[in-house]
């Protein structure tokens, strides 16, 4: 049970991606990758509030209007330093545990996210959990949930870059000061991709909206799985792309 607590989900998004750039906006399916996005997420059932955390440049004004025209409450922030602005969105929202999923997951599945805050709470104490510490899950399944107060020491300890860029890194190495547990996949699905980041990438969602999009708008992970076993052809779309890594 959340106990009274606000739970938001904030969505980090800017146009000025470095592999390809613009992708939130590209089209697949008829809808921008982020309205897939958003419709997924607003079937999560445990969160209260769904944020795009966007930068104040003028080039992302596009992705603010998008945003608000979905219904989606927008916060703009420092565009290298992600943690502050994960941080100044979470307490204008008076939010006390965050979900944080990035803008380049469209086959993001709501039954995911909702697992993985009911974990979050069934693990308290926890300050930070994860499905994607310990890569089981497929990439574009990534989910990472943790508590303000734990958002709020991150933001006023961390130091380095990275641990500003991708917020939550600070956590996660150092468990002597905070709580983490990591939810794991029953079986390793960790070399199929399903964000996107390259021209590949796309291609590959183009291909698995095609199929399952008109069968259901709100397919879900285990659907995408079932059709790679039935097409393996399409896995070796992006199966050469490189995931970086924070500090890269």
């Amino acid at each position: 049970m959340k106990d009274k607590k606000k739970v938001g989900i904030i969505v980090q998004a800017r146009m000025a991606s470095t592999r390809l750039p613009g992708k939130v906006m590209m089209k697949v399916s008829g809808k921008t990758l982020l309205e897939h996005l958003i419709l997924r997420l607003k079937k999560v059932r445990q969160a209260d509030e769904i944020i795009i955390a966007t930068t104040e440049n003028k080039a992302d004004d596009i992705i603010a209007e998008h945003s608000k025209g979905l219904g989606i409450k927008v916060f703009r922030g420092s565009e290298e330093n992600v943690l502050e602005r994960y941080y100044l969105a979470a307490k204008e929202a008076g939010l006390t545990v965050i979900v944080r999923v990035t803008s380049d997951c469209p086959v993001m599945d709501p039954e995911m996210v909702d697992r993985c805050i009911s974990f979050f709470f069934e693990k308290q104490p926890a300050d930070y959990i994860s499905n994607c510490m310990k890569r089981s899950f497929p990439v574009g399944l990534d989910v990472e949930v943790f508590s303000f107060d734990a958002l709020e020491r991150t933001h006023r300890e961390a130091e380095e870059a990275p641990e500003k860029e991708h917020v939550a890194p600070y956590m996660y190495r150092h468990p002597e000061k905070f709580k983490l547990a990591f939810l794991e996949n029953d079986k390793d699905e960790s070399s199929y991709r399903l964000t996107v980041d390259t021209a590949e990438d796309l291609e590959l969602i183009k291909k698995i909206y095609e199929v399952l999009y008109p069968k259901d708008r709100l397919f879900g992970a285990q659907m995408v799985m079932e059709l790679f076993k039935k097409r393996p052809e399409l896995k070796k779309i992006n199966e050469k792309v490189h995931q970086k890594k924070v500090g890269e």
